[in-house]
C-alpha cells in the first residue's frame, strides 16, 4: 500500500523554518528586554493585546478582552503603576475528548504599564463594552497645551498682537 503526501503548490521548502526562526525569535525577544522597559508582562496563558494612545487632554488604553465577564477583571493603580489582572475561565459544557479544536487561549493574566507623570491617577476611568476594556487617565493641567498671547511691536505707536501656542512643562 502507497502512503500518499499532500502537495501544496507555491509554498516554499523553507516556509516551516521560517515559522520556527520567528518563534524562537519571540522566545529571545522576551528574555532581551531592557530592565527599565515600560511594560511588565506576567506570563499566563494568554496576553490581551491593547492600544495606547493620548491626546492633549488624556492618555487611553484599551484592552481586548472578550469572554472575560466585568466583574473577572481587577484595574489597579498603584506608585504611577497601572495594572490590570482578569482571568478568561474555561467552560466545560462537554468533555475535552469530545473538542476537535481547541484554539482560544483560557486562564489568567496580569498588565501592568509604567504611566508618566503627567497623568493625574486620581481621575481615573474604566468603561468595559462589547468586549473592550478603556482606561482614560486625564492629564494634569500643568501638562496641558496652554495658549499665550504675545505682543510683538516693532516701535511703532501701536503693537501687533500675535498668539502662539505652547506647552508648559510638567510639574
Amino acid at each position: 500500500m502507497t502512503t500518499l503526501a499532500r502537495f501544496v503548490p507555491l509554498r516554499s521548502p523553507l516556509a516551516d523554518v521560517a515559522v520556527l526562526q520567528n518563534r524562537l525569535n519571540s522566545i529571545f525577544n522576551d528574555f532581551a528586554r531592557p530592565e527599565g522597559e515600560q511594560e511588565t508582562l506576567s506570563m499566563g496563558s494568554f496576553i490581551p493585546p491593547v492600544d495606547v494612545y493620548e491626546d492633549a487632554q488624556q492618555l487611553v488604553l484599551k484592552l481586548e478582552v472578550p469572554g472575560i465577564k466585568q466583574e473577572d477583571l481587577d484595574v489597579r493603580m498603584e506608585n504611577q503603576t497601572l495594572t490590570v489582572k482578569g482571568e478568561r475561565k474555561f467552560e466545560c459544557d462537554e468533555k475535552e475528548e469530545n473538542f476537535h479544536r481547541i484554539e482560544r487561549r483560557y486562564g489568567s493574566f496580569a498588565r501592568s504599564f509604567t504611566l508618566p507623570q503627567t497623568v493625574d491617577t486620581a481621575a481615573a476611568k474604566a468603561s468595559y463594552d462589547a468586549g473592550v476594556l478603556t482606561i482614560s487617565l486625564a492629564k494634569k493641567e500643568a501638562a496641558k497645551p496652554k495658549q499665550v498671547k504675545i505682543e510683538v511691536g516693532s516701535g511703532a505707536a501701536t503693537p501687533q498682537t500675535k498668539q502662539v501656542e505652547g506647552t508648559a512643562a510638567a510639574a
